[in-house]
């Protein structure tokens, strides 16, 4: 294997290490943001209830005001009904305060059907409010967790940063370049081995000249059909050889 293709081996399988870390950083990502998202949803239902009972108050109040406007119009329409000397007004009189009554009775009706709503919404709240504590402290467990993997993550990636680093100071800029333009399209498949004379890559049969291009090792060789680079797995007797 010439120098140059041993490096991007070596740099391909650097890369596929640094690359391995980000499923698992995903996969915390993941975690992080349901157990926030279910939290949210907890606090927003919660944020809701609160607002209507806080509504359901007001309107109450409303009622209330209501009803003692209509009562001081029910005195006064009684006094005038005192007063009545006909038929017309007596009727005229009769109507006012059928209609106040009947405002009243409405008034005391929604009064009464605020105040039970506002009594079941506030037994769904302090149950929500265990629920919310509880998510909240699923939470902090989870994002606590998170940072402690990050952390470890961020060390164990360390050590491969360096080998990378290594790798790319003693490369030509040429064959780094070379190697980043096929690991944009191939990904941690820019190189590949060759067993059984097919890339592992395309998975296509390579000719024999390539082929022997390949165990030669004095050049970089690329696959004729997906234009990967290839390379022969050395033997390990070969290798500490």
């Amino acid at each position: 294997m010439d120098i140059y293709t041993r490096d991007m081996v070596e740099l391909s399988k650097v890369d596929k290490k640094l690359d391995s870390f980000k499923p698992i950083i995903e996969a915390i990502n993941k975690k992080v943001q349901e157990a926030q998202k279910a939290l949210n949803e907890a606090l927003s239902r919660k944020e809701e209830i609160e607002k209507l009972i806080e509504e359901n108050k007001l309107k109450i109040a409303s009622y209330e005001d209501k009803i003692v406007e209509t009562k001081k119009e029910l005195d006064e329409i009684i006094k005038k009904s005192a007063k009545a000397r006909n038929e017309r007004e007596i009727t005229a009189v009769s109507s006012e305060e059928l209609i106040a009554r009947d405002r009243l009775k409405f008034a005391n009706e929604e009064i009464d059907r605020l105040n039970h709503i506002n009594e079941v919404k506030s037994k769904e709240l302090e149950e929500l409010n265990k629920e919310v504590e509880e998510l909240q402290k699923q939470y902090d467990e989870v994002k606590e967790e998170a940072l402690k993997e990050f952390a470890r993550i961020d060390k164990e990636k360390e050590e491969f940063i360096k080998q990378r680093e290594e790798i790319t100071r003693r490369m030509s800029q040429k064959i780094l370049a070379f190697y980043e333009r096929i690991r944009k399209w191939a990904g941690n498949t820019a190189v590949v081995k060759v067993e059984n004379q097919a890339c592992y890559g395309c998975y296509m049969k390579i000719s024999d000249k390539v082929y022997s291009d390949l165990i030669r090792g004095e050049d970089i060789v690329t696959c004729p059909h997906c234009g990967r680079v290839l390379y022969i797995e050395e033997k390990k007797e070969e290798v500490e050889a």
